[in-house]
């Protein structure tokens, strides 16, 4: 791939783009708002200036709802010799495109598994998409140059390609992101008039729950209404657990010994279940979950702590697997999780003791 136009200069459009220059490709960059292009342009990510003649490959980067009207028009003006999208949603805009009776041989939908809660091109990063599951949805009809296209775009970015069908992507990703946003909002929202005294409580989980509530919402309703069933579907079964767990609390409540019984089989019961849910989530690297060790270290909120903490542990010989910071409520200090592998905990301890830091057991 030596040319690409990218269509859409948002958060993945200029990623995308930022990705491939690094790479040595030129590229074009198109949007409806000119001065979104050229901000992507002024950040390194291509010109904004339109390609003399059709390119090896065009990016749309498009709202769903949008997605098949730009393809189409790209198509039509022979924009490329290949073409695909990046949207969250894949079944809907391959059979808007059917219908509009364009060819697709020459088309392949795409879906990065990346992104951030901001969005627009200052947002965008060239290593947005590293290590990172890239969805490509092939049918027997697409052309194996823009497969192979799809795939140079995959590995410039540095991501995982994983191949597809269209509707059971849109299912997949119902279930791993669209329907836990809408869950995360839910929480989020009862936040929103909650006395002060009780907001000032917030820990660590309800901030876990709550980061992805952040998004922007018109981003948000144009996935949704691209993907309404089958989150629909996911969130009936959401609200058929919800109701059984809120009346195995009530349950708690009553003054007869079976009831609450009864009440506490049901809540261990989705608890368990969450457990074995959560299980399933893949872990580092996107291999099977590992069991790690938590050494909890107490740190002053100052310039250097963290990257004190980091050369300290490299020099004990310990690899950081994972780390979490839990910040005190009304104190410039914190508590830093450091997760390890079991056997490096002792060694981590003595080390991080003996160069004076304070553990917390």
């Amino acid at each position: 791939m030596r040319t690409a136009l990218v269509i859409g200069t948002g958060l993945i459009g200029t990623s995308v783009a930022l990705a491939l220059v690094q790479r040595g490709v030129a590229v074009h960059l198109a949007d409806h708002d000119p001065g979104q292009a050229r901000t992507a342009a002024a950040l390194g990510a291509g010109t904004d200036q339109a390609p003399d003649g059709p390119v090896d490959l065009a990016v749309v980067a498009a709202p769903p709802a949008h997605v098949a009207a730009v393809l189409a028009d790209a198509m039509r003006r022979g924009a490329a010799r290949g073409y695909l999208d990046v949207a969250s949603v894949k079944g809907g805009p391959r059979r808007e495109l059917e219908a509009l009776g364009l060819d697709l041989t020459c088309y392949l939908g795409t879906h990065p598994m990346s992104g951030r809660e901001k969005s627009g091109p200052l947002a965008a990063t060239g290593d947005l998409f590293e290590g990172r599951p890239w969805v490509l949805t092939p049918t027997r009809d697409t052309d194996t140059e823009v497969l192979n296209l799809a795939l140079e775009l995959v590995s410039y970015c540095r991501a995982v390609p994983v191949v597809m069908d269209a509707d059971a992507h849109d299912r997949a990703v119902a279930l791993v992101s669209h329907m836990p946003h809408l869950v995360s909002s839910l929480v989020a929202a009862r936040l929103e008039h909650a006395q002060e005294a009780a907001v000032r409580l917030c820990g660590q989980g309800i901030r876990d729950v709550t980061r992805i509530a952040a998004s922007d919402p018109r981003m948000w309703i144009d996935i949704l209404s691209a993907n309404p069933g089958p989150v629909a579907d996911l969130l009936g079964e959401v609200a058929t657990d919800l109701g059984d767990t809120v009346r195995a609390l009530r349950a708690l409540q009553s003054s007869d010994e079976a009831k609450r019984r009864e009440g506490t089989a049901g809540i261990e019961d989705v608890l368990r279940r969450g457990n074995a849910g959560q299980v399933r989530v893949p872990g580092k690297h996107g291999t099977a979950p590992r069991a790690y060790e938590v050494v909890a270290v107490l740190i002053d909120d100052q310039p250097g702590q963290l990257a004190r903490i980091f050369a300290d542990a490299g020099q004990a010989g310990v690899n950081i697997e994972d780390v979490r910071i839990e910040h005190a409520t009304g104190r410039q200090a914190g508590l830093v999780q450091l997760m390890v592998e079991p056997k490096a905990v002792p060694v981590l301890g003595a080390a991080l003791r003996e160069r004076g830091w304070a553990l917390r057991q």
